[in-house]
């Protein structure tokens, strides 16, 4: 074979590989629509679900960087938090390895053309009667299969009279691992698919082109070139994405490394479990099974490590939003202290009231719909509500004297006031997108804004306001709030305002009064402990 057939052949057959593989992922994960986020929401409560949950999503989307994707995108939107995502993340590198078995088992089994051309006949008749169902949706999943076998097909063929001409280093010696390592590494990272390189791998392997241990490393490299992949694509990403990949890097990194340094010893391995789950001896099958190996070690290296890793990492990439939402007084290092624990509570709780104001104060002042920085301050909220009571069940199972433990009830007490009226203010925000800010201009209105505004400016919770005063104020708020609600509900009536509209209202001037109701009683229960 001349090297420009070698290079047409590998070309090919890669080619088709990867243009079968972006099919059938394309057309799984439409066919499997809202299930992949149901698996993923509901199957992640502990770290064996959440494996469990990786490994199946994958091996039936065939894209670990799809439920990479839809991971990162849950702990994103606050459904999933970051622990419970990495193990998702270390199940999607043990289902990639189902690739492998799909190439070693089948598509280097039977004859292609009596699999692949059917398959794709079936798939495209499928794709083109239901082009808008899921029927087509599977149609394209199927066409992928036997493009991807037609590659692994031209693969064989390029590679199946190359070996009496050409060998690749057998993985002898540390230097031939470690370029063979940089092989795989230099594929996955040109062809962007550690699927690819595997099959390349597997294909050269049963061709007689390299030597087990050698294909081995290959492998390994492949999986290490994959976080080339993730670093690449966590430039410019959110804190979260980049936490996702530096997990994904450090797993791969870890495993890379013990796999490496453990080689000889697991190709030994291989032998005993080849022979144990009654696989034959063909050199592809030896590999995928070394891929799954290799996988789980990593599992079982990062399990000890996962707690530690999840600090490390969120320490890491913070962002300015999440710097809002982190305790700046609340440190383990106080727990011994329940007195300092204590003040520092209370000193958080302070904080945690400043930007639940600010909530308050953004819908008040500029009386329309919610706008980022409204959206922000509520999730810094409610990060810091979290942190505070994790603090206080940490205070409480420390142990401490009664006189200190009564005061507990109290700091969670004034904590909630704050957080309801961060929500409620939202609420009120939301409430207002649905209508155009107009009737929010008319006397009462502006009234009502004017008396609320004076009101926030006596909550200030590091502010020790007169008590007369700041009540004086709330009941002035009140009183412009009851008259608003009768101006609008008379607007309503004489259809000078529509009922949707007058709803709307109603519902963000109610939100705001029981917001500001809510920031005075943290107020009036903060100023008694001044």
């Amino acid at each position: 074979m001349n090297t420009l057939e070698l290079i047409g052949g590998l070309a090919g057959g890669v080619g088709l590989f990867l243009l079968g593989m972006g099919l059938m992922t394309d057309g799984l994960k439409l066919a499997a629509g809202p299930a992949l986020e149901r698996i993923l929401a509901n199957a992640t409560k502990t770290r064996l679900r959440g494996l469990a949950s990786g490994i199946t999503v994958t091996a039936l989307v065939q894209s670990s960087s799809a439920v990479t994707v839809a991971a990162i995108g849950f702990v994103n939107a606050g459904l999933l938090n970051l622990s419970h995502a990495l193990w998702v993340l270390f199940g999607a590198n043990v289902g990639t390895t189902m690739t492998g078995w799909l190439v070693a088992l089948v598509g280097l089994k039977f004859k292609i053309e009596a699999l692949a051309l059917p398959l794709i006949g079936i798939g495209m008749l499928l794709r083109l009667t239901g082009e808008r169902e899921r029927r087509g949706a599977l149609g394209m999943a199927l066409a992928g299969f036997g493009v991807l076998f037609l590659g692994i097909e031209m693969l064989k063929e390029t590679f199946s009279g190359l070996s009496s001409d050409f060998q690749l280093p057998a993985g002898s010696d540390p230097f031939e691992v470690l370029t063979l390592v940089l092989i795989g590494i230099v594929l996955t990272v040109l062809m962007q698919s550690s699927s690819a390189s595997l099959a390349v791998a597997l294909t050269a392997a049963q061709g007689g082109l390299i030597a087990a241990q050698g294909a081995a490393a290959v492998v390994i490299g492949a999986n290490i070139g994959t976080t080339v992949t993730a670093l690449i694509a966590a430039v410019g990403a959110t804190a979260n994405a980049k936490r996702a990949a530096a997990a994904h890097i450090l797993f791969n990194l870890l495993t890379g490394i013990v796999a490496l340094a453990l080689l000889p010893w697991l190709i030994a391995l291989l032998g005993v479990l080849r022979e144990w789950l009654g696989l034959d001896e063909a050199p592809a099958a030896k590999l995928a099974l070394f891929h799954t190996l290799f996988n789980l070690l990593g599992v079982l290296l990062i399990w000890p490590l996962a707690n530690r890793l999840t600090r490390f990492l969120e320490a890491r990439f913070v962002s300015a939003d999440e710097e809002l939402g982190r305790p700046h007084y609340l440190d383990k290092t106080v727990l011994a202290v329940p007195a300092l624990a204590l003040d520092a509570l209370e000193r958080e709780i302070r904080r945690m009231g400043q930007l639940s104001l600010t909530t308050v104060r953004a819908v008040v002042v500029e009386s329309g719909p919610p706008g980022p920085t409204l959206l922000r301050d509520r999730q810094a909220v409610a990060r810091l509500n979290v942190a505070i009571a994790d603090f206080i069940a940490q205070l409480n199972r420390a142990g401490m004297a009664p006189e200190s433990a009564t005061r507990l009830p109290e700091l969670l007490r004034k904590a909630r006031y704050y957080e309801a009226a961060a929500e409620l203010a939202t609420e009120a925000g939301e409430a207002l997108s649905e209508v155009e800010d107009r009737a929010t201009k008319d006397a009462p209105a502006i009234e009502f804004r004017a008396r609320s505004q004076d009101l926030l400016a006596r909550l200030d919770p590091e502010a020790q306001a007169d008590a007369e005063i700041r009540e004086a104020a709330l009941s002035a708020m009140q009183r412009a709030y009851q008259a608003l609600k009768a101006y609008w509900l008379e607007l309503g009536a004489r259809g000078m305002m529509t009922v949707i509209e007058m709803d709307a209202y109603l519902r963000a001037a109610s939100a705001i009064r029981r917001a500001l109701e809510q920031a005075a009683k943290a107020a009036h229960r903060l100023n008694e402990t001044i």
